[in-house]
């Protein structure tokens, strides 16, 4: 695998970024992609940009944006006011799914986290997301909690 670098996103990303979070049965049916980018698209992008608890990453392989993640930092009084690290939104070009650089983009979002003194991380996902079970209990993450959501 070609060298991957893993990089704030920037605007020009947020196609690709688009792209990517529509790349499966499920994103295809929550994304909206088109010939041109959504304005809601940008206004999401401008937000977490403004945000020094928000980062949005790539995964870069030559001039090709290959993964993407979000990374909230957040603050809270529980467990002696920890900071916890929310990762979300995470996706991988079908092309590298298996080639190990979903692990590494992990290790670098736990680094990450670890660096800004978070004491835990944590993600949802999607119960039908099987592999993706699999692949998160690899890295060590527990499923602990049962999570809810409810739709605005």
């Amino acid at each position: 695998m070609e060298s991957i670098l893993f990089r704030t996103a920037c605007l020009d990303d947020v196609p690709a970024i688009v792209a990517l979070l529509a790349d499966d049965a499920l994103g295809a049916q929550r994304e909206s992609l088109g010939p041109t980018l959504d304005a809601c698209y940008v206004a999401a992008f401008e937000a977490i940009a403004a945000d020094t608890n928000q980062q949005l990453v790539v995964a870069v392989q030559g001039d090709t944006v290959v993964g993407t993640l979000q990374l909230s930092f957040i603050p809270g009084m529980a467990r002696r006011g920890a900071w916890r690290g929310q990762i979300e939104a995470v996706r991988i070009a079908a092309p590298l799914r298996g080639s190990g650089l979903g692990r590494r983009m992990f290790e670098w979002a736990i680094d990450t986290c670890r660096a800004r003194g978070c004491q835990l991380m944590q993600l949802t996902t999607d119960k039908t997301r099987r592999d993706a079970h699999r692949f998160y209990e690899s890295l060590g993450f527990v499923a602990s909690h049962e999570g809810y959501k409810l739709t605005l």
